[in-house]
C-alpha cells in the first residue's frame, strides 16, 4: 500500500487545506470528486431534513394554531424537542462545522452566519418547550 492515503477517502470535515502539501497525495477524481462528494451529501441531507420537518411542523404549536387544528398527546412536547435535536444536529451540521473552521482559522464568512441563525432558533425553541419565557 502506497505511504500515502487515497485523498477521496480521507474524512474533509474540519479540514483547512490551505496549509497542507497535497503535491505527493492520490488525487484521483480530483476536486470535481470531492465536489461531488459535497453535493451529494447535502442532497441526502436536504430530503432527510425535509422529511423530519413534516411531522415537526404538523406538531407545532404555531402551525396547528394557523390552520385551526390541534394535535395533543402526552409528550407531544418532547418528541417534537427530539425531532427538531435531530434535526438540527443533522441537517446543520455541514454548517456547524464549517462555521467551527471559519471560526478557527479567523475567518468568519457565511457558514459563521447560517450557523448563528439556527443556534439561535434551536436555543430559543428550546427555551420555550420547556421554560415559559413572556
Amino acid at each position: 500500500m502506497d505511504k500515502h492515503q487515497d485523498h477521496n477517502k480521507m474524512d474533509h470535515n474540519n479540514k483547512n487545506h490551505s496549509k497542507m502539501d497535497h503535491s505527493s497525495m492520490n488525487h484521483a477524481g480530483g476536486h470535481a470528486g470531492h465536489h461531488a462528494m459535497m453535493i451529494k451529501d447535502f442532497k441526502k441531507r436536504f430530503w432527510v431534513s425535509l422529511i423530519l420537518a413534516i411531522p415537526i411542523s404538523l406538531l407545532s404549536p404555531m402551525v396547528q394554531m394557523l390552520f385551526g387544528y390541534e394535535i395533543n398527546f402526552l409528550g407531544d412536547d418532547l418528541l417534537l424537542f427530539v425531532l427538531s435535536t435531530v434535526l438540527f444536529f443533522y441537517g446543520g451540521k455541514p454548517f456547524l462545522t464549517g462555521a467551527w473552521g471559519e471560526l478557527k482559522s479567523r475567518t468568519p464568512a457565511m457558514m459563521m452566519l447560517i450557523s448563528l441563525a439556527i443556534i439561535t432558533a434551536y436555543v430559543y425553541s428550546t427555551l420555550t418547550t420547556f421554560f415559559y419565557l413572556w
